[in-house]
């Protein structure tokens, strides 16, 4: 992890999905980047509260993992609720009870899958209307196959995005030339915060990913990103 720290400033933290670890356990992951400011984590919240108990009576562990995201300290990015492909739009009474019942000290996104959110312009709106509502952002995955989950519905002043690659394909960088032009006109409308995920089939191509969006970022928005260095073998 301090490697991993040292080239990306955020991750999307897996373990968290799997487990829920105690506070003194997290300590140890976050230990391993306290040189480097601002890296942030960006936990996912546990299975059992999303995928097993579909938000219901999930008070207890709800709490057991916000007491866990302690140890990640100052380096606490978005915590990333992610809902299952089978929570469809019955569950929103489920998903309303569940965020209003939440801390919202945190940063929290949600990402749904089920395809009839997307089909039905009343469960769309009344999702997103809900995470409006309360503050809560949005996952937008760009991903093949599923092009409704490239909704482009900001909820808040964070823009979460997965970006599924194609090992480096030509249309890998179109994509992210799209990504870079519609993100600049986020932030003329006031977007503070991205949090970009660069995922590809291929993991090992992530880095060269990822130094071609920074520097593209770089370019037409005036930030001052530090790319990964590459290694080349």
């Amino acid at each position: 992890m301090s490697i991993y720290s040292q080239h990306f400033n955020a991750i999307e933290f897996g373990p968290t999905f799997y487990l829920i670890y105690s506070e003194e356990e997290i300590s140890k992951w976050n230990a391993q980047i306290s040189e480097t400011a601002n890296f942030k984590f960006c936990p996912r919240f546990p299975q059992t509260i999303t995928h097993m108990r579909r938000l219901i009576n999930a008070e207890e562990p709800t709490a057991k993992f916000y007491e866990s995201l302690k140890g990640f300290k100052d380096h606490l990015g978005v915590c990333i609720l992610q809902l299952s492909e089978k929570f469809s739009p019955k569950s929103f009474p489920a998903l309303k009870s569940y965020i209003e019942s939440l801390d919202k000290s945190i940063k929290i996104a949600v990402e749904i899958r089920n395809k009839n959110w997307f089909a039905d312009p009343d469960h769309r709106a009344a999702f997103f209307s809900l995470l409006r509502e309360h503050g809560l952002g949005t996952i937008i995955s760009d991903t093949s196959g599923r092009r409704d989950v490239v909704h482009m519905e900001l909820t808040n002043k964070d823009a979460c995005i997965r970006f599924v690659g194609n090992d480096l394909d030509p249309t890998d960088y179109k994509r992210m030339d799209d990504w870079v032009e519609r993100i600049k006109t986020w932030a003329d409308r006031g977007l503070e915060n991205l949090w970009f995920f660069m995922h590809q089939n291929d993991e090992k191509h992530v880095p060269q990913a990822c130094v071609y969006l920074i520097k593209q970022l770089n370019a037409k928005l005036g930030t001052n990103l530090t790319p990964p260095v590459l290694i080349y073998q």
